[in-house]
């Protein structure tokens, strides 16, 4: 070992706490997502959301996970146990790995390493596309192997499903690609932080069509109401995850609230100027400190965040289900033609402004 340079070893110890750090913060902003939609949709719907756990609820993500941990685990006899045990893995890892490209704060350097991104790559935009496609195997292998047909029938549903935005979802990110001319997260990030809203891409960039693609396939890729066809209890039983029980049927549960934490981030990344002040560069002087330089574009950040998850959890509760042969065509009739129409209108903006 001796030819590790005290250099590396800071380098991957502080990179080793990183990746620790950000795994139990997302975890536990999952757990927390949970409650956030509970005690909102209650408040809402003029109910109370839990409050008899802890003070306000706030323990109630607690005592949901050891009830998980504890139940036990039934296992069907007729499944496929490799790949039944395989799938909710795969949907959870493929969740949380996408994280691992975001940057959530200032770019910050400590010992080689940026403290608020894990991995600070050139194809960041694509890492996380690529990533949060795998995650569909999850689905379609958990609906195949429990020998299910509801499942099956939810797992059918969830490929086409994902198939289908997933084009709508990569075109609308193109016209934020041709203004950033990268796809690195950062470059994306910092073309837009001259004037704070204004560079936007959202406002000032004129974006707002791709915006509201992105939204709607993202609705439909983590696959949430209205768009949530896979586990439509009301005809699927509950769809492609019904056999599963425990910390298995958990790990579904967890993966879709982190694909949720992922789509807000994404979203904040490419049309909202991630963690950058939306009032520009007017602070910054009272911001000058190393500490509040740090913390603020933090603050900036998970409030974005919020109000995407807001955003979800209002739209889960006024819009019905979609029928089936709705969200088809509403994918491939009104979202793909758009969105390609957004980059033709974007690319001739672009070429026409020089």
């Amino acid at each position: 070992m001796s030819h590790i340079t005290p250099s590396f070893t800071t380098f991957l110890l502080l990179t080793i706490v990183k990746i620790v750090v950000v795994l139990v913060i997302t975890l536990t902003a999952v757990a927390y997502t949970v409650l956030l939609e509970r005690k909102v949709l209650g408040r809402m719907q003029n109910r109370w959301g839990p409050s008899r756990v802890g003070p306000f609820g706030l323990l109630q993500p607690l005592a949901d996970g050891i009830k998980l941990f504890l139940k036990e685990d039934m296992m069907p006899l007729a499944v496929e146990r490799p790949l039944f045990v395989l799938a909710p893995i795969i949907a959870l890892s493929c969740a949380l790995i996408s994280i691992s490209v975001v940057p959530f704060g200032a770019k910050t350097m400590v010992g080689g390493v940026d403290l608020f991104q894990i991995a600070d790559l050139n194809i960041g935009l694509l890492v996380i596309l690529g990533i949060t496609s795998i995650g569909v195997y999850g689905i379609a292998l958990s609906g195949w192997s429990s020998n299910n047909k509801y499942s099956l029938f939810g797992s059918l549903r969830a490929s086409a499903q994902l198939v289908s935005y997933e084009l709508a979802l990569g075109l609308s990110l193109v016209g934020v690609v041709l203004r950033a001319q990268s796809l690195s997260l950062r470059d994306i990030v910092n073309s837009q932080s001259a004037h704070g809203m204004r560079s936007w891409n959202v406002f000032g960039g004129c974006q707002i069509i791709g915006f509201f693609i992105y939204l709607m396939a993202a609705y439909a890729e983590t696959n949430r109401a209205p768009f949530d066809l896979p586990e439509a209890e009301s005809e699927l039983v509950a769809g492609y995850h019904t056999e599963y029980s425990s910390m298995k049927f958990a790990m579904f549960f967890m993966a879709e609230y982190a694909n949720m934490i992922t789509v807000a981030c994404v979203a904040t990344l490419l049309f909202f100027g991630g963690a950058g002040s939306p009032f520009g560069h007017l602070f910054d002087g009272f911001a000058s400190t190393g500490f509040l330089h740090a913390v603020l574009p933090i603050f900036w950040f998970v409030a974005k965040i919020l109000f995407f998850l807001l955003l979800y959890i209002w739209v889960r509760a006024t819009l019905p289900r979609f029928r089936y042969d709705q969200l088809m065509s509403f994918g491939w009739k009104f979202l793909m033609p758009v969105a390609m129409l957004n980059i033709l209108a974007t690319a001739l903006a672009l070429a026409y402004h020089g």
